[in-house]
């Protein structure tokens, strides 16, 4: 899957800005934005709707169909995946050899508040804690912390991957990196 095009996958427990931050980024960057809660077949929409956590069985699938679209479009474009992704395995799955990792890093407590405060979103303030039960921070990413704004951190993602060699354009900057 090496390729000129780069593929930035931004990850996190719920709550934590994966969304906000990868659509903005991808804006920026003129890549094409993944949103993995798309990708979620009926049956696993329904057992979170339902306070159920997922487990690896119910994932597997899902990771699967990620990354046949990520596959899909890198060949062709830049793309920013944002995706919880919270076990090392899952990132295996899908190739992390492949992309560039950045991980959005929340408390419990204000991952809890930004889930309770939506609408419209199958996931519910309860699933917060069997999301940290399950995650293994990666140890080779990007970590931004809660403190900085959605600007603040799509900006120092920028700056941390103009070093890396592909065919981003950064709007307002009027630069390809290459």
């Amino acid at each position: 899957m090496k390729n000129k095009y780069m593929c930035i996958l931004i990850m996190g427990v719920a709550g934590c800005g994966k969304t906000s931050i990868g659509s903005l980024l991808a804006k920026k960057i003129n890549a094409f934005f993944i949103e993995a809660d798309n990708f979620h077949g009926k049956a696993n929409i329904k057992k979170m709707s339902s306070g159920n956590p997922l487990n690896d069985e119910d994932r597997y699938g899902w990771l699967l169909k990620i990354k046949k679209e990520i596959i899909k479009r890198n060949s062709k474009q830049n793309l920013v995946v944002a995706c919880s992704s919270l076990k090392e395995s899952y990132r295996d799955i899908l190739d992390k050899n492949n992309f560039k990792l950045v991980y959005l890093k929340i408390s419990k407590e204000l991952a809890t508040t930004r889930i309770n405060s939506r609408s419209n979103h199958f996931m519910p303030g309860s699933l917060v804690d069997s999301q940290f039960l399950i995650l293994e921070e990666p140890k080779d990413a990007i970590i931004f912390n809660q403190d900085l704004t959605e600007k603040q951190t799509v900006d120092r993602i920028i700056n941390r991957i103009k070093n890396i060699k592909t065919n981003i354009i950064i709007k307002d900057h009027e630069s390809t990196i290459n």
